[in-house]
């Protein structure tokens, strides 16, 4: 009898603790949701152990493609491993845009952020406050390529990168007019639909950038596009719902408001506003070419040296296509796949810097 007292006391006692435990589990998750920190975390190779890693909030949407000091808003370190990671609970409650940014300059006097470093990685991806983001590498030790997040939007701007590869490699196979304009009727309509169902606008503003860049090819079409299509407007409502009192909302609206009236200018209007439009327009022109020409001189200055840092099979791939070889071809000559070909060639697009073969001859042709 004493036994079976001592047991059922025992159990009891046993019972009792384990019910604190889960209380107290209970107690600890309910107080971190209500506290929504965050907490990105990933790796990189381990030579980059010891370098400096930065996070950036990408307000302004025609800032997402380079590294601007004014975006940052933490710093932390790669250690021996090559892990990092970032917590708090300082970002915004709902959706933005961010980046991961490791510095892998081994100057430190360069102009880091200003994307002068061919060595620093980085990557895009939506999240807010209270997520849980990681960054795993991925085949061939390939880093900040790929995200796992329980925020099912983040990797969406990886989605379109990947569109935006997949239209430049439709570009390369044959340079005419009419396959340009084949291909921007298609891709247009490809990377609006990604973006409407995805339901997320801050996807579709990073779609809208690109498709909109007076620096792309793309520039003339998207004016043309304005005039046949709502799907601005449509945006516009979109961004309005989903983030009415955001700064890149007003941006866009002020931008699209001014790009179709540029759209619409071969419908009458009067004379009073047709002057300083060409005036406009002829400024525009002008900045562009000068851009170009600066441009294209600084590219021709760095290639020698960018090309000491490629790999030896990336420069005879970089040869290759000043041969004007097609991706076919450059399989053939190197006696690889056609995927190995072009896997190169797009971390070729990543360590320069650029997005097409017409750069890479800026580059380096003599």
């Amino acid at each position: 009898m004493d036994l079976l007292l001592h047991k059922t006391i025992t159990f009891r006692n046993t019972f009792e603790r384990t019910m604190r435990f889960f209380v107290l589990v209970l107690l600890f998750l309910n107080t971190s949701a209500l506290m929504a920190q965050y907490h990105f975390s990933g790796e990189v190779s381990k030579e980059n152990a010891g370098s400096p890693i930065y996070l950036s909030v990408v307000e302004n949407y025609r800032k997402s493609s380079r590294i601007y000091l004014d975006q940052i808003v933490k710093k932390s370190t790669v250690d021996s491993l090559g892990h990092f990671q970032f917590e708090g609970n300082n970002l915004k409650m709902d959706n933005r845009i961010y980046r991961i940014h490791v510095d892998g300059c081994s100057d430190e006097g360069a102009q880091h952020f200003l994307g002068q470093c061919n060595n620093s990685k980085s990557v895009l991806f939506i999240a807010n406050n209270k997520d849980t983001v990681q960054f795993p590498t991925s085949f061939e030790n390939q880093a900040l390529c790929t995200i796992a997040s329980t925020n099912p939007n983040s990797s969406l701007l990886l989605e379109v990168q990947l569109l935006k590869e997949q239209m430049a490699y439709d570009f390369m196979e044959y340079h005419s007019e009419a396959n340009k304009k084949l291909n921007l009727e298609k891709w247009f309509d490809v990377l609006q639909n990604f973006g409407k169902a995805s339901q997320e606008p801050l996807a579709e503003l990073f779609i809208y950038d690109f498709l909109s860049d007076k620096r792309n090819e793309t520039y003339g079409f998207y004016l043309q596009n304005l005039g046949n299509t709502d799907y601005y407007d449509r945006l516009s409502e979109r961004l309005r719902s989903a983030y009415p009192n955001s700064s890149f909302t007003q941006e866009y609206l002020a931008e699209i408001s001014t790009d179709q009236e540029l759209a619409n200018f071969n419908k009458p209007k009067s004379l009073q506003w047709k002057w300083p439009v060409l005036a406009l327009l002829a400024i525009s022109l002008l900045g562009n070419v000068y851009f170009f020409l600066n441009r294209k001189k600084a590219i021709k200055t760095k290639g020698n040296s960018l090309f000491q840092r490629l790999t030896p099979q990336e420069q005879k791939i970089v040869q290759l296509i000043l041969m004007d070889k097609s991706n076919k071809e450059i399989a053939t000559e190197l006696f690889v796949s056609l995927s190995t070909v072009k896997t190169h060639i797009n971390n070729l697009y990543k360590k320069l810097d650029i997005s097409s073969r017409e750069e890479i001859v800026l580059l380096f042709k003599k």
